[in-house]
C-alpha cells in the first residue's frame, strides 16, 4: 500500500490561544504533503476534508481508501478535487485518463471506484487534493486556466497585487461543496488575503507552492483579536478553521491553492476584517 493518512481533529478557539508554537504546527500546519510513490491524506474534522498529495515518481499511485473513511472506495461518499502543481502529468478515473497542465484542475464525482495519479514524463509529477464530503454525483471533467473564472486585485502600492484563478467553483461547474482555486502574488508583491475575512459558514485550506528555495511565508491564523502565525514552507498546507483568519506575507512572491468545504457555495460569503482591527 503506497498511502499514508493522519488525522487532524477540531480545536476550539480558546483553546488555541494557549497552544505554543510546536502545538499550534501539529495541529495546523501539514508539512509532509508530497513523499516520493507515495500518496499522503490528512483528514481533518473541520467539515470531515481531506487535504492531500500524490508523488507518483517510479509508478503511478491507486487513492486508496484507508480505516478512517469506513469505505470500500475513496469516493463512496465523497468528491475530489485535483490541481497539478507540477509538470503536465495524467490522472485516470475509471477507465477515462485526464490529462493535465501545470495549474489545471480535475473534478471527479461521488462515485468513482478507480483514481490512479500518473508519473510525469516532463519532471517530477505533483498533484495536490482535497475531497469532501458528497451528496449527490457530478460529472468528472478538466477546468484550464483559460476556463477558470479570473480575477485581478489589490494593487502594487499595497503589495498585494494578485491574480485569483476560481477553477473548481459554482460559477464554473457543479459541485456538492467543494470549491477549489489558487492565487498567483505578481512580483514585488507578497501579501495574500488582506484585508482578510473569517467565514463560520465554511472552512478553508492553503497550500503554498512556486515558493523560491530559502523563502518562507508567514501564515497568519487565529480570531482577529488573538492572531497567532505559522512560518510555511514550500510545498507546504494550512488548516483553516471557520472561526480563524487565512491570511500571509511571503519573503518573495509565491502562488497558493486554496480549497474550501462547509455549509454553502457562495464564493463572496464572507466577512471581512479591516487591517486596524487586527492584533
Amino acid at each position: 500500500m503506497n498511502s499514508n493518512y493522519n488525522v487532524r481533529f477540531a480545536s476550539h478557539p480558546s483553546d488555541v490561544k494557549t497552544y505554543d508554537t510546536a502545538v499550534l504546527r501539529e495541529q495546523f500546519l501539514i508539512e509532509d504533503l508530497f513523499v516520493k510513490d507515495h500518496i499522503q491524506n490528512t483528514y481533518s474534522h473541520y467539515d470531515r476534508l481531506i487535504v492531500g498529495g500524490a508523488m507518483p515518481s517510479t509508478q503511478s499511485l491507486k487513492l486508496e481508501s484507508f480505516t478512517e473513511l469506513k469505505a470500500d472506495y475513496y469516493l463512496e461518499r465523497r468528491e475530489l478535487g485535483i490541481i497539478n502543481v507540477g509538470p503536465a502529468g495524467s490522472v485516470t478515473a475509471d477507465g477515462t485518463t485526464y490529462s493535465l497542465k501545470n495549474k489545471e484542475a480535475l473534478y471527479i464525482g461521488k462515485g468513482v471506484k478507480e483514481v490512479i495519479f500518473h508519473p510525469s514524463n516532463e519532471g517530477q509529477a505533483l498533484y495536490y487534493f482535497n475531497s469532501a464530503t458528497a451528496h449527490a454525483s457530478y460529472p468528472s471533467r478538466t477546468v484550464s486556466l483559460e476556463e477558470a473564472d479570473t480575477v485581478e486585485t489589490g494593487s502594487f502600492e499595497t503589495a498585494n497585487h494578485r491574480v485569483i484563478r476560481k477553477l473548481l467553483v459554482r460559477s464554473v461547474l457543479t459541485t456538492c461543496q467543494l470549491q477549489m482555486g489558487l492565487t498567483e502574488l505578481k512580483t514585488g508583491s507578497v501579501w495574500n488575503t488582506m484585508p482578510p475575512h473569517t467565514h463560520n459558514r465554511r472552512m478553508e485550506t492553503y497550500f503554498y507552492f512556486n515558493l523560491a528555495d530559502h523563502q518562507m511565508v508567514c501564515h497568519f491564523m487565529g480570531q482577529p483579536d488573538e492572531t497567532r502565525h505559522l512560518w510555511v514552507k514550500n510545498n507546504q498546507a494550512i488548516i483553516s478553521p471557520p472561526w480563524s483568519i487565512h491570511s500571509g506575507v511571503g519573503t518573495s512572491n509565491y502562488c497558493f491553492v486554496w480549497g474550501m468545504a462547509g455549509e454553502n457555495l457562495d464564493y463572496g460569503d464572507m466577512d471581512l476584517v479591516q487591517p486596524s482591527e487586527l492584533k
